[in-house]
């Protein structure tokens, strides 16, 4: 993910990415988000709704541990959750794999030979070159 997009994204959720400028010797997140720019709508909504969850139910602060693409899906890493929150996680990282890494689009989506990511079909044509 671009540097804009990442400071944006702990910029208006500092309390999950509170350990995003740690050493890399404490967290992963010091490597920031290891993704690509068309899936940071989707981990900003997962984010909106597990702060608005923690806020509104008096739940333990969650901060993510790492954020990245592995296998071709999202990966949301936490430093602990329950049931609801994990839920939360488990759905964002299946709908991935139905949104461009690349551009973010919903449309014509699917997984490339090789290493394994989702594009859409534009995306996939922009890569080959």
């Amino acid at each position: 993910m671009n540097k804009e997009l990442d400071e944006k994204l702990v910029r208006d959720f500092p309390k999950i990415f509170a350990q995003r400028n740690l050493p890399m010797t404490e967290t992963c997140m010091y490597w920031g988000f290891e993704c690509g720019n068309g899936w940071e709508w989707l981990i900003r909504q997962l984010c909106n709704c597990i702060q608005r969850y923690i806020d509104n139910n008096k739940k333990e602060q969650i901060e993510a541990v790492q954020v990245k693409e592995k296998l071709g899906t999202l990966r949301f890493y936490v430093n602990g959750c329950d049931d609801i929150v994990f839920g939360m996680i488990w759905l964002a990282e299946a709908m991935s794999a139905k949104i461009c890494e690349n551009c973010g689009s919903t449309v014509n989506v699917k997984s490339t030979t090789g290493w394994i990511r989702y594009l859409c079909l534009k995306c996939m044509e922009d890569n080959k070159s």
